[in-house]
This record gives structure tokens, sequence and C-alpha cells, in this order.
């Protein structure tokens, strides 16, 4: 169920995501900021190559690739339609490494090729009541209600859209699989989870676990999945990306006219 046009999308979200980043305290020219750049840069290459390899370089049109660190004490990140990617400096004390690090840009460009943000607007905006929707046919207060149920209106940063079970498991997948073609370890990912969990026992639930609970299930789902991720990695630098399409629980889609989407937190 995908009808908001593409075009839109990445309108409205570089709209917002320049709104963000024209009040956010940027950090730049440290050892942080640095990783940040590092493991985005390599992840997006990893990504571009694989889809060049596998003739998808259609794709690679919706792609402008931004990787910034931002001060701010929650434990969060998020990811914009086109290939924003914001990374809290709450964050880096749980990923504590730059292959934990990776876990989260791999599960948040997952998202973004998977196109779920715009799986779940559509949705949305189906049990709104909106119907299928054209660019041409987009009225003010249609374009307010996407507004809304793309970006949640009100909402602070980094609360968008819940995604689905299905969802997230397909961004653990997928987030392995492009971790590990940019050669990172994709083993990494459990001990991370696992603090993410640590860290929601005691009440105080992570910003980016409020709407996507954790739990022992997501790490067992990566633990079965593990050594097809690691098939990827054969060590550090970007892999031989000329392969079978990923295999996930829903395949990466081929898209012409479909927008590019992200979450905005795990």
């Amino acid at each position: 169920m995908l009808f908001v046009p593409n075009s839109l999308v990445l309108q409205m979200s570089l709209q917002q995501y320049n709104e963000f980043m024209s009040t956010a305290n940027v950090v730049t020219g440290t050892t942080d900021a640095e990783m940040v750049q590092r493991v985005g840069s390599r992840i997006a290459i990893a990504v571009e190559t694989f889809y060049r390899n596998n003739g998808m370089e259609a794709e690679l049109r919706n792609f402008n690739w931004s990787f910034s660190l931002v001060e701010n004490p929650s434990v969060n990140a998020f990811a914009m339609p086109g290939g924003k990617v914001v990374i809290y400096t709450g964050l880096l004390p749980v990923t504590q490494t730059e292959e934990a690090l990776a876990v989260v840009v791999g599960h948040e460009i997952a998202h973004i090729i998977a196109h779920h943000a715009s799986e779940r607007v559509s949705q949305q905006l189906a049990l709104q009541g909106v119907g299928v929707l054209g660019s041409a046919l987009l009225g003010n207060s249609q374009r307010a209600q996407i507004g809304m149920a793309v970006f949640g209106l009100g909402a602070q940063y980094g609360i968008m859209l819940p995604f689905s079970r299905q969802q997230e498991h397909e961004a653990d997948e997928i987030g392995l699989v492009v971790m590990a073609l940019a050669g990172y370890d994709p083993r990494a990912a459990v001990p991370f989870w696992t603090r993410m969990m640590q860290m929601g026992s005691g009440g105080n639930i992570p910003a980016f676990l409020s709407t996507h609970p954790s739990d022992a299930a997501r790490i067992a789902h990566i633990e079965r999945i593990m050594p097809y991720a690691l098939s990827f990695y054969v060590g550090a630098g970007i892999q031989n990306t000329t392969t079978e399409p990923i295999r996930t629980s829903v395949n990466i889609p081929r898209s012409d006219n479909v927008a590019t989407s992200s979450e905005w937190s795990f």
C-alpha cells in the first residue's frame, strides 16, 4: 500500500529536516563527529555499490546522503527520506564502538531503502479515508493531513510513526546485511541491543524505544539471522556486492515512483 507521491514526501521531509537542522547544535570537527561521518559514508557507499551491481540504479536518484551528529542528551537517532541521518550525542555512550554505531546507522538506512515510512503513512491515510492520492489532486487540507501523518506535527523530533514488528525485524535484517557489506562485523548487534534492553529495565526507556519496544524476541531474531548476515562479511572494507537480492522477510522492493522513506526513531 504505497500511494504517497515520492516528490511530495521528499519535499516535505527536506523542509522538516532543514527546520530541525537550523536550530540544532551540530557537532563538527570532533572524533565522534568524524566517526558518524565515516560510518554513514561507508554504509551508504556499500548500499549504492550493491544497487549498481544488481541493476537497481534507478533507486539511487532518491539518495542525497548526509550524516550529522547533534548535541542532545536523548538516546536517539533518526533518518529522513532521501538519506538524511542524524545521531544524537546521547546515543554514543550506548553504542560505545564504531561497529555498534554501524548497527544503528544500518538499521536506519534499512528503513529508508525498504520504504517503511511510506507504507505506514499510506496505511494511516487509508484509515483516515483520504484514499489514493495523486500529486495533481492534493489540496491544502490533504497536504496538511499528509504532513501530520508523516511528521507527527506537534510531536518531539525522533518520535515518528511507530513501525510494525514486521518492519522492525526487516530493518534489523537489512541493517545487518548492509553494515556487513560495508565491512562492519554484524555480531556487534547483539551486545548493542542487550545494552539497550538494560537501559530500559529500570523504567527509563530510551526515546527511540518508546514506540518500538525492544525485547528478547528482537535479539533472538537477530541471532537467528546472524549466519546469513555473516555470509556478507569478509573483513574490513566494502565487500563484493554483486550477489543475489538480499533475502529478508520481505525483500527490498524495487520502485520507480514510490517514496524513499525512513523512520524518525528506532
